[in-house]
């Protein structure tokens, strides 16, 4: 049996791998080990998602806990090294761009263990993005490149991995999202905030370049109370941001309004509810970009790049950055109902990107 370390330590990750697990029972000559290393260590922010996604319990939690790049990266290289010698994997599947993600695939390619990169060849051309230099070290590492869209094969390409490595098998995400819809429509989480469906905007960001910086910080929230003016907002609001906003004495601004809910962060089915029936997304989430891309909702993304273009070319997203006056733009488009026009089905993003994943580990 084909053991597999399926490596998860950031909120995103567990909808990803969630998929694989889903459909393990089709493919009895692979073991599927999770490993979590605790790069999201509270409940709200992990340990509900094992639950709600129906995850098995990880079979080893590095704990890493929070800390800087380098203090989290180094600390999950050592907790997986030592895993690795008593347990060692003959794959190390990774997900994403986090920190977890490049640590591990790090410690496995040194001891010549086959890595499997979930998510390959997205590229923002944003070195200052953590997550870009990420996604570049992991890729580089690689044996198995498994590409969510065209344009990350073309990436790679152009970066010279061998074209035998790479497999477009479309998204894991998509293929989480689409087996929990049903169950997260008939939720309707936004009836306990007291909303109608196709009537709320859903919000939620947490980038660094977003909320470290006071004076992007302040506009951001000036535009959610020129927004709330418009229609109700349903503000999901990550851990950081909430210490940013009240550090900078904005949490209570938004508190005083009474057309914005502010909300902890939600469960993956709540917040795919939320998303689902939205009239519109306002985030800087990479995951969020695809959902709403495939739930036909407008996504107004505050970011000055992506690394998941075909949600421009072919979804519902735009970059919005800082550019407010094309901010509200969009959103009187969303009002007067043209703004999704011309918004495509997305290749390979079918439900079926986890079961071309087993196949090829299955085949090597």
């Amino acid at each position: 049996m084909k053991k597999i370390d399926v490596i998860v330590g950031a909120r995103p990750n567990f909808m990803k791998v969630a998929a694989l697990f889903a459909i393990l029972d089709g493919f009895p000559s692979l073991k599927l080990r999770l490993i979590h290393t605790g790069q999201h260590y509270d409940e709200a922010m992990s340990g509900v998602f094992l639950k709600e996604l129906g995850l098995p319990k990880p079979v080893c939690n590095l704990g890493v806990g929070s800390g800087s790049h380098a203090t989290q990266t180094a600390q999950v290289m050592i907790g997986y090294e030592q895993w690795v010698n008593e347990n060692r994997p003959d794959v190390c599947l990774v997900v994403g761009d986090v920190n977890s993600t490049v640590a591990c695939a790090l410690v496995a390619a040194k001891m010549q263990i086959v890595v499997a990169h979930v998510e390959a060849g997205l590229r923002s051309f944003d070195r200052t993005m953590p997550e870009e230099l990420n996604r570049i070290v992991t890729d580089s590492l690689s044996d198995l490149l498994f590409v969510n869209e065209p344009s990350g094969v073309k990436n790679l390409m152009k970066e010279g991995v061998e074209s035998s490595k790479v497999h477009l098998v479309g998204n894991v995400m998509i293929d989480t999202l689409l087996s929990q819809l049903e169950d997260a429509k008939k939720q309707a989480k936004y009836v306990e905030f007291g909303l109608e469906s196709r009537q709320y905007a859903f919000v939620t960001f947490h980038r660094p370049s977003n909320v470290d910086n006071s004076i992007i910080l302040l506009e951001i929230v000036d535009q959610l109370l020129w927004l709330s003016n418009v229609m109700p907002i349903v503000f999901s609001v990550h851990p950081r941001t909430r210490r940013q906003l009240q550090n900078n004495k904005l949490y209570e601004v938004l508190e005083a309004s009474s057309n914005i809910h502010l909300a902890e962060p939600l469960s993956y089915t709540d917040a795919l509810s939320m998303t689902a029936s939205a009239k519109v997304v306002v985030t800087d989430s990479g995951g969020l970009q695809e959902e709403t891309s495939v739930l036909k909702v407008p996504c107004l993304t505050l970011r000055d790049n992506t690394e998941r273009p075909i949600t421009i070319d072919e979804g519902t997203n735009t970059l919005i950055a800082s550019d407010w006056i094309l901010f509200r733009k969009k959103i009187e488009e969303i009002e007067e109902g043209v703004y999704l026009k011309g918004v495509s089905n997305i290749q390979l993003w079918d439900g079926l990107a986890a079961k071309r994943i087993l196949i090829v580990l299955d085949g090597i």
